[in-house]
């Protein structure tokens, strides 16, 4: 049974049509996708550039604030998940897979053919390269995730909200409209995000592993064929984890990513340079913090044609990429936040990521641009080109057991696809439900079967590089979303806090009252003490009198021991 026709039936409709739009007319889609990417990037360029800016202060003043005490969920909640199985499906479902694809590639890439208006030596074109690096894999993609993962947060664990993008926009929009066709648009929006973005990734990645297993020698020039059976062997993994849920399947394959990948990284940080590479790290995150500001509103205006080439290639390119894919990673990990408070979230998500990224990114790039700079080279051909699918495996392949290391990386990128492929089809499956975290196991399947095969008709049809472009294109009307999230995530939270210091108040009052009548209560008991003591004092002087009357009707010779007695009487009195 489909519980949002509304929002299942438009989605399948335009993936359908897309791709068989594609396959059918290839050459047709291709030069009307490159003119919406040139009018794209020649014209929004900037305003990629500016937003992204703006989604970074927003989540870090976010996690600095007055909010960040305020949790999301119940107050006496504690966290669904452990703190390292959080921060391995996040991590996992965020970026994993990039990283490991374009760890190598993309600062061998700065490095050969640098952004323009870089100049100087090898070495400060090598530097420039991973500090640009860092740029596009830091702060401000899982800024991007902050964005929409605190605002649906707040709308499922805090509101009780089902998990959707729609009802993140609910203060904003109202609760008629989120329930009518513009949430539904919203939502459709999302869906087909989300699945042009992961069977893009699946696409790229097929095309790593198939590289990956040309240099082993177990296929010699992959083709078509074995990107279908690649893809075909990855979405049957992700259909096993996929059914089994997020508590289960996504979960496992989180926890071992994790710790497959931190064993790579050790293996090469110390088979490699390994000096070299903690000095790198630690001038390279000075070099970035130093350069931060220019960087992040950097447009290369000034650079003519070769700047918006080379931005649209890159930092648009990237900017564009992650907040296409904001709505599956923003949905995932908002369904795994559950119980953790406005901060811990906003740490979790941006600066944890983006500390671990700096280091895979040294040990990976800087010993990439260490062996072009000081070593044997390889990484660059004499034509200036970098072969971006096979620049992790040549790598590998140079280091000590270098069959055995390039082996683990295949099998890093199949479990890192198989877990993205899952997560997505998890987060497509609750949009295009209606939001239920409770799905039937047919529509799990459904999307995981879809993201296959969109990889597969475009990989035949050599539509990748149109679907690339169609998630930059998408991301322009999300960024609208992205915006009106931001205002409405701050005005619930606004509010959130309002109510928070109004009923901290009133119990401050409350005590306060407890305590005055406490001191009345202490007050009267006081009084009667006091009233007390004067009774006493009266029946004192009563007998005083008594006393001084018995002496004087004594004989007359004891009236002067009398008189001696009341008079000491008197002075006690």
């Amino acid at each position: 049974m489909i519980t949002a026709p509304r929002v299942f039936w438009p989605s399948v409709i335009l993936v359908t049509a897309f791709v068989a739009v594609t396959v059918f007319f290839t050459d047709a889609v291709s030069a009307t996708v490159t003119a919406l990417q040139d009018t794209v990037i020649g014209t929004f360029g900037w305003y990629y550039v500016l937003i992204v800016c703006a989604f970074v202060v927003f989540s870090i003043r976010m996690g600095l604030g007055r909010f960040g005490d305020i949790k999301l969920g119940p107050d006496d909640e504690e966290p669904e998940f452990r703190l390292s199985t959080w921060f391995s499906m996040l991590f996992a479902a965020g970026m994993g897979i990039g990283l490991v694809f374009w760890g190598v590639a993309e600062p061998l890439n700065h490095f050969a053919s640098p952004k323009p208006g870089v100049e100087g030596t090898e070495q400060d074109v090598a530097q420039q390269a991973l500090v640009q690096t860092f740029l596009h894999w830091g702060l401000h993609p899982w800024a991007i995730y902050v964005v929409v993962g605190l605002a649906i947060a707040y709308a499922i664990h805090r509101r009780k909200r089902p998990v959707s993008i729609r009802w993140a926009l609910e203060p904003v929009l109202g609760k008629e409209r989120v329930n009518g066709w513009a949430g539904d648009l919203i939502d459709v929006i999302a869906v087909v995000g989300t699945l042009f973005g992961v069977a893009t990734s699946l696409g790229l990645g097929v095309l790593q592993i198939a590289s990956g297993l040309d240099v082993l020698g177990v296929v010699s020039d992959p083709g078509n064929w074995t990107y279908i059976i690649l893809i075909g062997a990855i979405t049957a993994l992700a259909i096993f984890s996929v059914t089994t849920g997020v508590k289960r399947g996504v979960k496992w394959l989180s926890q071992i990513n994790m710790g497959l990948a931190a064993l790579l990284m050790v293996i090469v940080l110390v088979m490699g340079p390994t000096l070299f590479i903690f000095r790198e790290f630690v001038q390279s995150i000075g070099l970035y913090f130093q350069n931060l500001l220019q960087l992040s509103f950097d447009t290369t205006a000034l650079e003519g044609a070769d700047g918006a080439q080379w931005q649209g290639w890159w930092t648009t390119f990237y900017w564009g990429w992650w907040m296409s894919w904001a709505p599956f990673v923003g949905v995932f990990i908002a369904r795994i936040s559950r119980g953790r408070t406005v901060r811990e979230f906003v740490a979790g998500v941006l600066l944890v990521p983006t500390a671990v990224t700096f280091l895979w990114l040294t040990v990976f790039g800087g010993s990439a641009l260490y062996r072009e700079l000081f070593g044997s080279g390889g990484g660059v051909a004499a034509d200036g080109s970098v072969d971006t699918e096979a620049a992790l495996f040549g790598l590998l392949g140079d280091l000590p057991g270098g069959t055995v290391l390039v082996a683990g990386g295949v099998v890093l990128i199949v479990l890192f696809f198989v877990t993205s492929s899952d997560s997505g089809s998890l987060v497509v499956d609750m949009l295009a439900s209606g939001g239920s975290p409770e799905t039937p196991v047919w529509s799990r399947v459904f999307w995981a079967t879809a993201e296959g095969l969109v990889a597969v008709a475009l990989l035949l049809a050599g539509g990748l590089g149109a679907l690339q472009v169609g998630a930059i294109l998408i991301a322009l009307p999300f960024s609208v979303v992205m915006l009106v999230m931001c205002v409405a995530t701050w005005k619930q939270l606004a509010e959130e806090r309002h109510r928070q210091i109004r009923a901290q108040r009133r119990m401050e009052r409350e005590e306060l009252t407890e305590q005055v009548s406490q001191s009345l209560l202490e007050g009267d008991e006081f009084t009667e003490q006091v009233s007390q003591h004067l009774l006493e004092g009266d029946e004192f002087t009563e007998q005083v009198s008594q006393s001084l009357i018995e002496a004087e009707a004594s004989p007359d010779g004891q009236v002067t021991s009398r008189d001696g007695d009341a008079d000491a009487v008197k002075d006690k009195v």
